[in-house]
């Protein structure tokens, strides 16, 4: 059915760990259900945290050992996939009867990913895609996707795809993914700031798609009684600003700001038809005589064991 509720759930990683954040996403399935969403989309990092303000006793030049310290606790609170979290997702997807997109830190080996995971009812992780440009100080801890992990699922709620916090500001990844048909772009993120907003719905708009972003929401220091440094002890960590956006720019939700929730709209998918009447990107507002993009799908593995 083209036509079906989509939701953001505005939610923090907390303090006390993955098995605590995987229990308060569980705890949502009342709300989830009662909403009717056939898509639910949960912000960047959600499972194994965004740990801002972290320098991780790194120095230009030498690292400190407290570092390999810190990094050490980060890399436990990851998660494996599949594994016991992904696990709980897939069962929690097949009881409220909806797709999941949500940002996890995957652990492959002893590297770090910032990935989507995409979980569908009665079949769990279907696809993952991996943050392919770390922005900042997260190269110190994230590894770097490649294009073998660039999904579109068909899910009950449209084509889905997904684009993770800054690289959503990649414009040939943007090309490549609207080449791919995708009609919801969910964007897990935890940009807080306005111009975050101005970014969803000029890529909806201009992919004419269906934008669900979901941002972290996560009170001050203070109030989770932690520390932050050179953060105002009363400023929230992260603020949220979780929105959803129509294909010509239009503000379905949101945003949301400044609490936890479940931000909701209901959309159809063949408006996208006449969305893209005017405008296609990869269509008739392409120009292949001048423009061109190659899109090199391969895993990248710098190991290979060849045997007789």
């Amino acid at each position: 059915m083209p036509a079906s509720i989509v939701a953001a759930l505005q939610i923090g990683s907390s303090p006390q760990g993955k098995a605590a954040t995987l229990e308060n996403i569980l705890s949502w399935e009342t709300e989830i259900t009662a909403s009717g969403a056939r898509l639910v989309v949960m912000p960047e990092a959600l499972l194994g945290g965004y740990p801002k303000g972290e320098i991780f006793g790194t120095r230009l030049g030498y690292r400190l050992p407290e570092g390999r310290e810190d990094f050490t606790r980060y890399y436990n609170n990851a998660i494996e996939v599949p594994g016991e979290e992904t696990q709980a997702l897939a069962d929690l997807a097949t009881r409220i009867q909806a797709s999941i997109v949500i940002g996890v830190i995957e652990r492959s080996g002893s590297t770090l990913y910032c990935t989507s995971l995409f979980i569908e009812p009665a079949q769990g992780v279907v696809a993952r895609h991996r943050k392919l440009m770390p922005t900042g100080t997260e190269r110190l801890i994230w590894g770097q996707g490649d294009g073998s992990t660039l999904p579109v699922v068909n899910a009950a709620a449209g084509r889905l795809g997904s684009a993770i916090c800054w690289e959503n500001h990649m414009p040939l990844l943007r090309v490549a993914m609207y080449g791919k048909g995708v009609e919801v772009w969910c964007a897990p993120t935890v940009d807080e700031r306005e111009i975050w907003q101005c970014s969803m719905r000029h890529i909806a708009h201009e992919g004419r798609m269906f934008v669900v972003s979901a941002c972290q929401y996560q009170p001050s220091p203070a109030q989770q009684g932690i520390e932050v440094a050179h953060w105002e002890t009363n400023r929230p960590v992260i603020n949220g600003g979780s929105v959803i956006v129509g294909p010509l720019g239009d503000v379905l939700a949101g945003p949301l700001k400044g609490e936890t929730g479940l931000l909701t709209a209901e959309i159809n998918t063949d408006d996208l038809v006449g969305a893209r009447y005017d405008f296609d990107p990869v269509g008739h507002y392409s120009r292949p005589d001048i423009f061109s993009l190659e899109v090199d799908q391969r895993a990248k593995k710098n190991l290979r064991f060849i045997e007789d």
